[in-house]
């Protein structure tokens, strides 16, 4: 199988004209099982050309029909492309296109020999009679109940591929996070996701707070919800995280939080939001800490348990090696620094000969440095 096509360089258009086509897949140039980026080739009703489609997929093989939304983009290189923004699948409607489906090896104990039996007993009935009657597989030569347990779990998996997808898309969720979604979750998709569709902020990488918080007003999740509280508190947490900070005093994270989750027709109560502090750290899904600061008065320290737990480890062992004695033996240093900048024709300032001093004989060093722009 090929590699995936690169990506387009150039936008047509700045706002694309969706619109909707059907047609059945013909083969696949390009299928990560894990992503489900997908690139195929398509054979649409009425034509005789093969239209390249690319999006993203839960599952996908030669054979299936689908109806496609998305729109056309030209690749510089490959041509008119057709983006798949979201997609259905649909029976086949002729014997060949059934025949084809069932062969493509989506079901599992069904080749195409197989395949060409069933539909050559029932004929257009074939999956409506795979559907609800599947025990009359045993009908078709060569059949045995074995392999009808076989057809039927095959069938039900893909079944319930598709129930996941309708389900996620319906309520505005994309493709692409819809695929995401089901990889992890798989049958336990639609349950995650009404239960709390804030925890595919914490689980699927690619789905933080907001689109999360997206999905969950399609859903109908109350704006006072509790695991939104809880979700918007770890999000303002990470945040601060990428700013450079292990934690946050509590008042700054509530009126943080408070900012994230207000919206037209709710502002969060401070107290709300303590409370669900106060909450998280009992369950140890967040870590307070007690400190007093420079006035005397005890201030509270808001931490991701993954935070906080680091920045223990990291002074406890900055703590062992201050501990250590120190042996400084400068002439083999020095030796040592003379024959490795020699050998490598290197020319250090003083500065930086000092500092190379210092490491080879300090317990721990921090080495800061400045760039000027």
């Amino acid at each position: 199988m090929s590699t995936p096509l690169s990506p387009v360089t150039q936008q047509v258009n700045v706002t694309p004209h969706y619109e909707t086509i059907t047609g059945v897949i013909e083969r696949l140039t390009f299928h990560s099982e894990e992503s489900g980026y997908t690139v195929a080739r398509l054979t649409r009703s009425r034509s005789t050309d093969l239209t390249t489609i690319v999006g993203s997929f839960a599952n996908i093989q030669p054979g299936q029909t689908f109806q496609l939304t998305g729109f056309w983009r030209e690749h510089p290189q490959y041509g008119p492309q057709f983006q798949v923004t979201n997609y259905k699948e649909t029976k086949p409607a002729t014997l060949t296109g059934i025949e084809k489906y069932l062969g493509s090896g989506l079901i599992k104990g069904v080749g195409p020999v197989t395949a060409k039996r069933i539909v050559a007993h029932f004929g257009l009935e074939t999956l409506d009679i795979i559907e609800n009657q599947i025990d009359r597989l045993i009908e078709v030569p060569g059949i045995a109940k074995k392999r009808i347990k076989l057809i039927k779990n095959a069938w039900s998996t893909q079944k319930a591929i598709k129930e996941v997808m309708v389900f996620l898309q319906s309520h505005g969720v994309s493709t692409t996070y819809a695929v995401k979604i089901y990889k992890q979750y798989q049958d336990n998709s639609i349950a995650t996701v009404t239960s709390n569709p804030y925890q595919l902020a914490t689980d699927i990488y690619g789905i933080g707070f907001l689109t999360a918080d997206k999905i969950a007003r399609n859903l109908g999740v109350p704006t006072d919800s509790e695991f939104r509280y809880c979700a918007g508190i770890i999000h303002a947490l990470t945040e601060a995280a990428e700013d450079g900070h292990c934690y946050l005093p509590q008042p700054e994270l509530i009126e943080k939080v408070i900012k994230l989750l207000a919206t037209d027709d709710h502002q969060p109560a401070p107290e709300a939001i303590a409370d669900i502090i106060k909450q998280m750290g009992a369950k140890e899904e967040l870590i307070r800490e007690i400190v007093r600061g420079n006035d005397g008065e005890k201030l509270l320290l808001c931490y991701r348990p993954t935070f906080f737990h680091t920045e223990m480890n990291l002074a406890r062992m900055i703590c062992r090696r201050l501990s250590l004695p120190i042996v400084q033996d400068m002439p083999r240093v020095r030796a040592w620094i003379e024959r490795f900048t020699t050998s490598r024709k290197i020319q250090l300032s003083l500065q930086q000969q000092q500092a190379v001093e210092k490491a080879a004989y300090s317990p721990v060093m921090v080495l800061a440095s400045s760039r000027v722009f």
